[in-house]
């Protein structure tokens, strides 16, 4: 039985694009996986307190790290919504990380989340891609590739749903049909890579 891992961090809960495509990537998992599990965390509805000197000094013994850290290496895949805030990921999310990546007991050559693969639906506003004015300003698929391939050995696979403003600011108008295209593609992207993830997990 096939566990995911479900973590959204969008502040909005609903007309949020990565909430929207991380559920289309898990409706597609739960298709071909009706027997297996998904854990669901909302770090926005149910945030995540900040490290603190009493849990880092604890580590894998402080109970909600301890706790955290057996989610994930339990899991058989990883889902995150990381919608751009300010240019990188939303604070919830960065609490999670700090409190699941664990020096010594996940992060490391050895770590127990090592291979294991996920996939981040990075949505933002406008376009930070290679060759685009902003490149400079991608902070979160620059981020979460180093810690979660740096530290914990994840396999990472991202998918970026770009100029979600553009319906909503009349100043990128013009913009909407590459918005629009960016949308659609990410939805096909969702549903397929999680196919694609439950048939070789199942293989």
């Amino acid at each position: 039985m096939a566990t995911l891992l479900h973590l959204d961090s969008a502040v909005f809960p609903q007309g949020s694009t990565s909430r929207e495509v991380t559920a289309a990537f898990v409706t597609a998992w739960r298709e071909q996986h009706p027997d297996g599990q998904v854990v669901y965390r909302d770090l926005a509805a149910d945030p995540l307190p900040h490290l603190d000197a009493t849990a880092v000094a604890a580590g894998a013994e402080d109970a909600l790290r301890g706790q955290l850290a057996a989610e994930l290496a339990a899991a058989d895949a990883v889902l995150i919504g990381a919608p751009m805030y300010n240019f990188s990921i939303p604070s919830t999310l960065k609490a999670w990380l700090d409190q699941v990546i664990i020096v010594g007991h996940n992060a490391g050559p050895d770590s127990p989340v090592a291979g294991t693969p996920v996939t981040v639906v990075a949505s933002r506003g406008g376009s930070y891609a290679p060759g685009t004015p902003r490149e400079d300003f991608e902070f979160v698929q620059n981020y979460l590739e180093k810690v979660l391939t740096g530290m914990l050995g994840a396999e990472v696979d991202f998918i970026v749903p770009e100029l979600t403003l553009a319906h909503s600011k009349p100043e990128m108008a013009e913009l909407i049909p590459l918005a629009d295209a960016s949308r659609t593609q990410a939805f096909t992207d969702a549903t397929e890579k999680a196919k694609a993830l439950a048939a070789r997990l199942a293989a």
